[in-house]
C-alpha cells in the first residue's frame, strides 16, 4: 500500500471481455474498468491496467508481484482463499449451463415445446460434453456435479475465454460450456439462440483478489467497497453492464473492440494523416478523441470547431470552414500538426518527444512550449523531455513566479490543460494499442 501512494500508481489485471473491458467508439469502458477508476480516484493515484485472458497465467502474475491487484472478478472458493486474498464481494452470481436452443425453436407453438429439447435437471448431464475455460472454477464444478449425479460427465478444459465458448455454443461449434450468470445473461441478448436458466452451482461470491502479504492493500479496499457498495453508484454501475438493454446493439457495432477493430466512421482519414505524420494511426486517433469524440459538427464555448477542434482563424489559414467533410478537417488538422513538428528545435530527436511537444503545441501555442523550455534549461531539467522536464514547466506557468520570469516571453498560460491534454492521450493511446490492432 505505501509503494503505490510513493509511486502514485496501482497495476492491476482484468481480462478483456464484452462487460469488463473493452473499447466502445473510442472510450475505453468496461465494469472492471470503471471500478478500478473509481478505485484509484479514491486513493488519488492513476491505474495502469494489464491484460491477460489466462486465469492461471492472471494469477501467477499477481503472486509474482507483478500487479498489486487482480480486477477479474474471481468467484471466492476455499481453494483459492489458501493462496490469496480477496475483497468484499463485488456482487453475487451463480454459474449457468450455456445450451443452445432447437432448431426452429421461433416456430414452435408453445414454451413447453422448446422446453422439451433443452437440459433443466443436472442429472441429465451425464454423458454430455462440456467446453470449460481453462483455470476457471467451471471444472471443479463439474467434478463435484459428476460425483453428484454419479455418471460421467467429458469435460473439456480449454484455452478459448468463456465469451467464446458462448459463441461456439451459438454458432453450433460446440453443444455447452458453463458461464457466470450475469456474463450468461449478456451473451443471451446477443445470442437468442441460446439459453442461459439452467444453474449449476449456488449463488457465490465474486471479487477481486491481492497477495496474501497485501494485509494493508486489502483493508484499503473493503473500506473503499464498503461504501461503495451501498450506494446508488454501485447499482448503476452494474446496471449498465450486465443489464443494459443497449448490449446488444454494442455488441454488434464495429466500433466495439472486442468483435470489431475500428474506433470511428473516419479510420481511414485518420489512418492517412497518421502516415503522413509518421505517427501510429492509433495515437492520432486517440488526439482526435480528446478534441471531439469523433464528433464532426461539435463547437466548443472558445469557438473551436469540428473532429479537430480548430480555432476560426487556423481554420481559415488552412482552408476549411464549418461546411467541410471529415476528411478535410482531419487534413487540416494534420497539417498543423506538422506545421508544428517542423517548427520544434532539432536538439529534442526522439521520435515520441517530438510527438508529445507537438501536441502540447497544438493545445497550448508553440509560443508557450518554448517558454517552459526556456524554464526548464534554467531549472536543471532537460527542455529536449516533456515527461518530468518541460511538462513540470508548462503545468506552472500559471503561477506568477514562472510567468514573470524574464525568460518567459509569452506571459500566463492555463497550463493544466495542457498538461492533462498531452497526459490524457497518451494514457489513451496505451490502451488502444492494447484493444485495437495496428
Amino acid at each position: 500500500m505505501d509503494s503505490i501512494i510513493l509511486r502514485k500508481n496501482i497495476v492491476a489485471l482484468t481480462d478483456y471481455s464484452s462487460t469488463n473491458y473493452f473499447i466502445y467508439r473510442g472510450q475505453p469502458m468496461g465494469y472492471q474498468y470503471e471500478l478500478l477508476k473509481k478505485f484509484a480516484k479514491y486513493l488519488n493515484v492513476s491505474v495502469e491496467i494489464q491484460i491477460n485472458d489466462q486465469l492461471d497465467a492472471s494469477i501467477q502474475k499477481l503472486m509474482k508481484g507483478e500487479v498489486d491487484l487482480l480486477a477479474i472478478g474471481l468467484t471466492v472458493t476455499s481453494y483459492r482463499k489458501q493462496h490469496l486474498l480477496f475483497t468484499e464481494p463485488l456482487f453475487y452470481t451463480r454459474q449457468v449451463l450455456v445450451q443452445r436452443k432447437p432448431d426452429g425453436y421461433q416456430k414452435m407453438a408453445t414454451a413447453d415445446e422448446i422446453e422439451s429439447h433443452l437440459i433443466r435437471n443436472t442429472i441429465d448431464l451425464g454423458g454430455k460434453t462440456i467446453h470449460v475455460q481453462k483455470g476457471a472454477i467451471y471444472y471443479k464444478q463439474l467434478l463435484d456435479l459428476e460425483n453428484d449425479i454419479a455418471d460421467s460427465i467429458h469435460i473439456v478444459q480449454d484455452t478459448t475465454e468463456t465469451e467464446q465458448l458462448i459463441a461456439q455454443v451459438a454458432n453450433k461449434e460446440i453443444d455447452y460450456t458453463i458461464a457466470d450468470e450475469m456474463l450468461a445473461k449478456v451473451a443471451a441478448q446477443i445470442y437468442p439462440n441460446i439459453d442461459v436458466k439452467t444453474p449449476i452451482s449456488f449463488h457465490q461470491k465474486i471479487a477481486w483478489a491481492v497477495r496474501k502479504d497485501q494485509k494493508p492493500l486489502l483493508d484499503t479496499l473493503n473500506a473503499w467497497l464498503s461504501k461503495f457498495n451501498q450506494s446508488l453508484e454501485a447499482r448503476l454501475l452494474y446496471n449498465k453492464y450486465f443489464k443494459n438493454i443497449r448490449s446488444k446493439r454494442i455488441a454488434r457495432s464495429e466500433y466495439f473492440s472486442y468483435s470489431g477493430n475500428r474506433l470511428s466512421p473516419y479510420d481511414t482519414y485518420i489512418k492517412k494523416g497518421a502516415t503522413l505524420l509518421g505517427w501510429d494511426w492509433r495515437l492520432l486517433a486517440s488526439m482526435i478523441y480528446q478534441e471531439s469524440e469523433f464528433k464532426p459538427r461539435v463547437r466548443s464555448w472558445e469557438g473551436a470547431f469540428g473532429l479537430m477542434q480548430l480555432m476560426p482563424e487556423t481554420m481559415k489559414e488552412f482552408g476549411v470552414n464549418t461546411s467541410s467533410s471529415p476528411e478535410e478537417q482531419i487534413n487540416a488538422g494534420v497539417a498543423l500538426l506538422k506545421s508544428f513538428e517542423m517548427q520544434l528545435p532539432a536538439t529534442i530527436t526522439d521520435s515520441i518527444e517530438r510527438i508529445k511537444f507537438s501536441l502540447a503545441s497544438y493545445n497550448g501555442g508553440l509560443a508557450h512550449i518554448l517558454d517552459a523550455r526556456r524554464l526548464a534549461s534554467k531549472y536543471g531539467k532537460d527542455p529536449n523531455l516533456w515527461d518530468n522536464n518541460v511538462d513540470y514547466f508548462v503545468l506552472h506557468l500559471s503561477e506568477k513566479k514562472y510567468y514573470h520570469d524574464p525568460l518567459v516571453r509569452n506571459g500566463y498560460m492555463r497550463g493544466w490543460e495542457t498538461y492533462q491534454f498531452v497526459k490524457e492521450i497518451f494514457d489513451r493511446y496505451k490502451r488502444y494499442k492494447t484493444l485495437i490492432d495496428p
